[in-house]
């Protein structure tokens, strides 16, 4: 199978399915209800000795009414304190939550063997920029703060965002460089929306790929509403004019998909910026790679890498 002219990798076949099957609404609870029960087709059960729990942290002047809910895993046997990775789930900054991004969130925890904090951010139209990155960065600073209450080394917190979740991580870690803090020791980006400004060559190229570029022009206007084009890095980080000192970083980017470039040119511009970064190109896969590593053992190796990359810099003090 050929997705404009580029070969499809077999290990794709299942999400493709999946992607399929996602209803096609206005409904804003349809839209959110749909992506649910796609990430839901896609689920597997914990592995043994994991606890997985929901909290809700307290940090005033975000989340709702001053609470952000998170879950927490932990594998067994993790050191105490452990370092921990941040999880953004993606879904063009108007649906995802706990739930939809479950799988990815304890895949990581398993295969860096840390503690993972999947982060419940507010969502468009109902919540606009700035609110999800405001909630994403208050959960780190708050892990930096009062990560040892949760058995968290507050010192060693790593960030990882796909998609919109993406888009969150590097505006997070744009934040805390620009804010004094919290200390991030790595960042992990898979298939990220980085610009508000969809005129890349990969829009026309992946335009009707299985993540359109029109479904992220939609997201885009409700997350900005009538501030696009939007100059703030902390929106569309892709525009920052400075990327110096910025998080050790690998830029994941799914070969197939509209959102390619934006990937490719925040690579190559945090390399220019004299930063650590790894360009990561899953060839032959689409938006969404990262829910196959069940399916493949290419899949499996793409979700590997971030994983490595990040656990690396999360032990390297051991």
């Amino acid at each position: 199978m050929k997705i404009s002219g580029v070969n499809v990798h077999p290990d794709m076949e299942p999400l493709l399915k999946a992607k399929a099957a996602i209803p096609v609404t206005d409904d804003p609870e349809a839209v959110r209800a749909g992506w649910t029960a796609y990430a839901a087709v896609l689920w597997r059960d914990y592995p043994e000795g994991m606890t997985v729990t929901d909290i809700r942290i307290d940090y005033p002047g975000a989340g709702t009414n001053g609470q952000i809910p998170v879950r927490i895993y932990v594998p067994a046997g993790v050191a105490d304190p452990s370092p921990a990775v941040v999880y953004l789930h993606g879904g063009a900054f108007i649906k995802g939550s706990l739930d939809s991004g479950d799988t990815i969130a304890w895949g990581i925890a398993d295969r860096t063997g840390c503690i993972v904090v999947s982060v419940d951010y507010r969502l468009a139209p109902e919540n606009p920029f700035p609110s999800a990155p405001e909630d994403c960065y208050a959960v780190v600073d708050y892990l930096s703060r009062e990560g040892l209450r949760h058995g968290i080394d507050p010192d060693r917190l790593a960030i990882w965002g796909d998609s919109a979740g993406g888009n969150l991580t590097a505006a997070v870690c744009l934040m805390a460089r620009d804010r004094g803090g919290p200390k991030i020791v790595g960042q992990a980006l898979n298939y990220a929306t980085l610009t508000d400004e969809l005129d890349a060559p990969a829009f026309k190229t992946f335009a009707d790929a299985p993540i359109t570029t029109r479904s992220v022009e939609e997201g885009w206007e409700l997350y900005l509403g009538d501030r696009r084009p939007i100059q703030d890095p902390y929106a569309a980080p892709l525009k920052a004019k400075d990327l110096a000192n910025l998080p050790p970083a690998i830029v994941g980017v799914a070969e197939i998909d509209c959102l390619a470039d934006d990937g490719y040119e925040y690579a190559r511009r945090l390399k220019e910026a004299g930063n650590d970064c790894e360009l990561q190109v899953a060839k032959g896969m689409i938006h969404g790679y990262l829910r196959s590593r069940f399916h493949g053992p290419q899949a499996a190796l793409e979700f590997d890498r971030p994983c490595n990359f990040l656990r690396e810099r999360l032990f390297a003090s051991d």
